[in-house]
């Protein structure tokens, strides 16, 4: 049975609009594929041990990444460390710049009300986990809207030149119209 994994954003959840979203649909519409959406730490390592733990029962089994904003990021480092595919929604480039903008600062979960304070250290982690070469940028497609109010879009587009994208004049970091994308982003990540 293909996984499906939707990796959420930065202060986020699986409770997530998109999150929930994903999952009903595949629920709806392709009930043969399993969902997976673990609640990820803000944390790089933590985030990092997690995902190795999701992933080690899965080996040897088609698998296809979903992420959303940082969730993008992660998919990305998951993609070049156990392969599969990757499916980049308004996807975060650099974290490592944005987390050192916010050190100090108490940082609360939009769902769960957790607080984080995120340190010049975890930046360092971020950029740790940054994967500089991609290995097959057929295995990426990138999903931005011009309307992105959290990151600048013109970064995705430099990041995953060469990779299959798709970019939206308007809409928002929630990227409006997600749903209609699903069968299509079930295509590329399962029968591509």
């Amino acid at each position: 049975m293909p996984t499906l994994i939707y990796v959420h954003g930065f202060l986020s959840s699986p409770q997530s609009h998109k999150a929930l979203l994903t999952k009903t649909w595949l629920s709806q519409q392709a009930a043969s594929i399993d969902y997976q959406c673990p609640y990820l730490s803000p944390y790089p390592t933590e985030a990092q041990a997690q995902l190795r733990d999701l992933m080690r029962p899965l080996e040897g089994q088609q698998v296809g990444f979903v992420g959303s904003s940082l969730g993008g990021f992660w998919s990305t480092w998951l993609v070049e460390t156990f392969g599969h595919k990757a499916v980049l929604i308004n996807p975060s480039v650099r974290p490592y710049e944005l987390i050192n903008r916010v050190a100090g600062e108490p940082q609360r979960n939009y769902y769960t009300q957790d607080t984080y304070t995120m340190t010049a250290e975890h930046g360092e982690q971020y950029r740790n986990a940054y994967q500089a070469h991609l290995k097959d940028r057929s295995a990426y497609w990138l999903l931005a809207q011009t309307g992105d109010e959290t990151l600048d879009y013109r970064h995705a587009v430099e990041r995953y030149e060469g990779c299959r994208q798709s970019i939206e004049q308007g809409g928002d970091h929630a990227f409006q119209g997600y749903e209609q994308r699903l069968t299509e982003i079930l295509t590329f990540l399962f029968d591509g």
